[in-house]
């Protein structure tokens, strides 16, 4: 199934901004082809949807007692998501993007946890800025949405061979395609 949009950058940069997380729920949900495409598709909408309250409520303010608890929600959401991908099936992981996606989830979650520590308990506010968990938490996504688009795509080429063989046209060598192709050109004059 083709993908009919991207998602829109935000004004100042070439990223995209905190308020297309919702859209990148919507376009995870209408993009995927199977059972744990959809299941990676949800958690990572999930996980998305944490991100976006996180940004706003650090342009809000830095107050350790209002981000604090919601970092330690994220972790949570990116812990249950990370064991979703860990469990993936075999052509998942079989993926040279796979891979990177767990590394920048085990990334992104060693972060959580420093941000969470930095300055101590007694301090009033966390030093983390919107900015930089923004840029972090849309690389650490952007692996996922690549990771699931190889995937796809391997599974269309796989059916594309899959019908191919069927069918017989994968059996054909390449002047006899050529052949047929030419023979259907000169039938559509």
């Amino acid at each position: 199934m083709p993908r009919s949009s991207r998602l829109p950058t935000g004004p100042s940069s070439s990223r995209p901004g905190s308020d297309h997380f919702g859209q990148l729920s919507n376009f995870l949900r209408e993009s995927l082809a199977d059972e744990e495409s959809r299941q990676v598709g949800e958690s990572m909408a999930e996980l998305a949807t944490h991100v976006e309250v996180l940004i706003v409520s650090l342009k809000q303010g830095k107050t350790r007692t209002v981000v604090a608890p919601l970092l330690v929600d994220l972790l949570t959401v990116l812990r249950i998501h990370r064991h979703l991908v860990v469990g993936l099936g075999v052509a998942w992981r079989g993926l040279y993007e796979y891979a990177g996606y767990l590394q920048a989830l085990n990334h992104f979650r060693v972060l959580i946890g420093q941000w969470l520590l930095e300055g101590g308990p007694r301090s009033a506010e966390l030093l983390l800025n919107a900015e930089d968990f923004e840029l972090i938490a849309w690389r650490t996504l952007a692996e996922g949405l690549l990771m699931i688009d190889v995937y796809e795509q391997r599974i269309q080429r796989d059916r594309l061979e899959q019908d191919q063989q069927q069918s017989g046209l994968g059996a054909l060598s390449e002047p006899q395609v050529e052949r047929a192709i030419q023979w259907w050109k000169r039938l559509r004059r």
